[in-house]
C-alpha cells in the first residue's frame, strides 16, 4: 500500500502511527500539542521513537466532548499538516469524519484519511477519498454500544463501510 511518497508493506510489517492531537479537551494528551513550536517538538520525538506516520486530530471523540464545526477543526489542523510536511518527510495522516476537513486537508498535504465512523458520518467522503485517490484508515464506530452479537455485528458494519468505499469509487 502506498501513502504519501512511502511504501506500505502492510502484509508482512506492522507500523506505527503517532497520533498529534491539535485540541484543548483531548483525552490523551489534554491540549499539550496546541501551539505549533510544541507540535513540531511532539512529531519529532514520535518520528525518533519509531513513527512511520503521523495522524493529525482536530476534533476530540473522547466521550462527552464538545463538537466543533468543520471550520474550527480545518483552522486547528491544515496549519498543523502543512508545517509538518515542509519540516519532516513523513506520510500524515488526517484524523476526520468530516469531508470538507478531508478534503482541505489533503490539498494541504495529508495523504490517508482516518475516518473513525467508516464513512458512515458524512456521505461524502468516500466520493473525497477517491477523487484524490488518497488512503483511508477506516474504523468501526456507533452511536450506541447496543449489540445483539458484537462480532457478528462488526463485521456487518464493517461489510456496510466497504460497500461504502465501492460506491464513493464509482
Amino acid at each position: 500500500m502506498k501513502i504519501g511518497n512511502r511504501f506500505f508493506d502492510t502484509k508482512n510489517h506492522t507500523y506505527i502511527m503517532g497520533i498529534l492531537n491539535v485540541t484543548p479537551d483531548s483525552f490523551s494528551d489534554g491540549g499539550k500539542w496546541n501551539h505549533m513550536d510544541e507540535a513540531l517538538k511532539h512529531t519529532e520525538a514520535m518520528i525518533a521513537d519509531g513513527a512511520d506516520i503521523i495522524d493529525i486530530g482536530g476534533e476530540s471523540t473522547r466521550p462527552g466532548h464538545t463538537p466543533v464545526s468543520a471550520d474550527e477543526e480545518a483552522q486547528r489542523v491544515l496549519p498543523v499538516i502543512e508545517a509538518v510536511k515542509k519540516h519532516f518527510d513523513i506520510p500524515v495522516s488526517v484524523d476526520t469524519f468530516k469531508s470538507s476537513v478531508a478534503e482541505s486537508s489533503i490539498q494541504a498535504g495529508a495523504d490517508l484519511v482516518n475516518d473513525i465512523w467508516g464513512l458512515k458520518y458524512d456521505p461524502k467522503m468516500a466520493a473525497v477519498i477517491a477523487k484524490y485517490d488518497v488512503a483511508c484508515c477506516l474504523m468501526h464506530n456507533k452511536s450506541n454500544t447496543e449489540y445483539q452479537n458484537f462480532l457478528i455485528d462488526m463485521l456487518a458494519e464493517t461489510q456496510e463501510c466497504c460497500q461504502s468505499c465501492k460506491t464513493g469509487w464509482h
